[in-house]
């Protein structure tokens, strides 16, 4: 199968701050480290060099950062949220030294929208400090998302039949109540929750190139509004510079970023619903998109149906993911231009599989 797009960046490492924004993801990953090492559950995460997949996808090495273990949460989204809510925890404590952790933030609550995992890690951020967790789903995320959700203490309310509908109602709660919106999208007059969001997600770059000897050639990022894929590229720039070409993968029916990059500026993609859930967004995060037009090299999308085959393949060799959390891994086993033989690729198992 060939890629349904494939869009090399025209801005790559040039200031399009009047184009995209001048706010683009944080690097200080040392920061989140230090704040998640007071987490019993904050582990890194394995990094795993999988060859008989790097001969089966015809790249010389492989390696996969695996983030199903990722705080006990399968995601790596709990570095998201939950970190965004300690460091409010942290500010407070910093301030009321007498006041325990588990009651730090009693009386406060968080609202969002998810497709499952930022919800996890807003709900269990929450529950670790004491506060309310209250998550908008959309009608079609699965119910056993909704069910983990309850079981952590969050009040779940259905809304919308898309991501963006149910995004929407989070925020017009958030206007009419008490309810602070921590969102891991964002958009103009909403830039900084979001944007300590992605700073957690720096970590995950922060462990790899601690765990890798040499830089890869390639980064393969799986990306919905953008966050985990501009985390980890402007982090990869900082530690590898120029060396790693940097491929962000959407599916073909979201292509947030990519309709983007095309526009020259901001622009929403609508198209239909993707079964690659967690990245079926048709409107990008604006720091996501400002950082990816600064540090991503090409932009791909792949179908439907190449990302349920990859997730068959990866199941095959031990990494059961969903079709969203192996789809830069579907896209290298399917064929991305420019990957050659000689590559030694980087990717990321972005979550378990649904019913791990």
């Amino acid at each position: 199968m060939t890629r349904q797009t494939h869009v090399k960046n025209p801005y790559r490492g040039t200031d399009q701050s009047d184009r995209f924004g001048v706010l683009r993801p944080s690097t200080e990953a040392e920061a989140v480290t230090q704040l998640l090492d007071l987490c019993p559950a904050h582990q890194p995460t394995a990094m795993t060099s999988v060859p008989a997949l790097a001969e089966q996808a015809g790249v010389a090495a492989l390696w996969v950062k695996d983030e199903r273990t990722r705080m006990g949460l399968g995601s790596f989204k709990a570095l998201g949220a939950a970190y965004c809510i300690a460091r409010d925890a942290a500010a407070v404590r910093a301030a009321q030294s007498d006041v325990s952790w588990e009651e730090t933030l009693k009386g406060r609550a968080y609202v969002t929208a998810s497709a499952g995992n930022h919800g996890l890690s807003l709900a269990a951020g929450a529950r670790l400090f004491g506060a309310k967790a209250v998550i908008y789903l959309a009608e079609t995320v699965p119910e056993p998302f909704a069910e983990r959700l309850r079981g952590i203490g969050a009040e779940v309310v259905r809304a919308g039949h898309d991501y963006e509908a149910s995004m929407a109602a989070a925020a017009s709660a958030a206007e009419t109540s008490d309810l602070e919106l921590l969102s891991d999208s964002s958009w103009p007059g909403y830039t900084d929750r979001p944007y300590h969001v992605m700073e957690g997600y720096t970590q995950m770059a922060y462990e790899a190139v601690a765990q890798l000897e040499e830089a890869p050639s390639h980064i393969l990022l799986q990306a919905g509004v953008g966050g985990l894929a501009a985390a980890v590229a402007a982090y990869a720039r900082r530690a590898w510079g120029d060396v790693p070409q940097i491929i962000v993968v959407e599916p073909e029916h979201a292509r947030a970023l990519i309709g983007s990059i095309e526009a020259g500026t901001f622009t929403e993609t609508p198209g239909p619903v993707s079964e690659m859930g967690r990245l079926d967004c048709k409107a990008p995060s604006m720091v996501a998109l400002a950082g990816l037009a600064h540090d991503a090299d090409v932009f791909v999308t792949i179908t439907e149906e190449q990302a349920a085959d990859g997730a068959a393949v990866l199941a095959q060799h031990g990494l059961e993911t969903t079709a969203s959390g192996g789809a830069g891994l579907a896209a290298l086993l399917a064929g991305v231009e420019g990957v050659g033989r000689e590559a030694r690729v980087l990717c990321i198992l972005s979550e378990g599989p649904e019913d791990g």
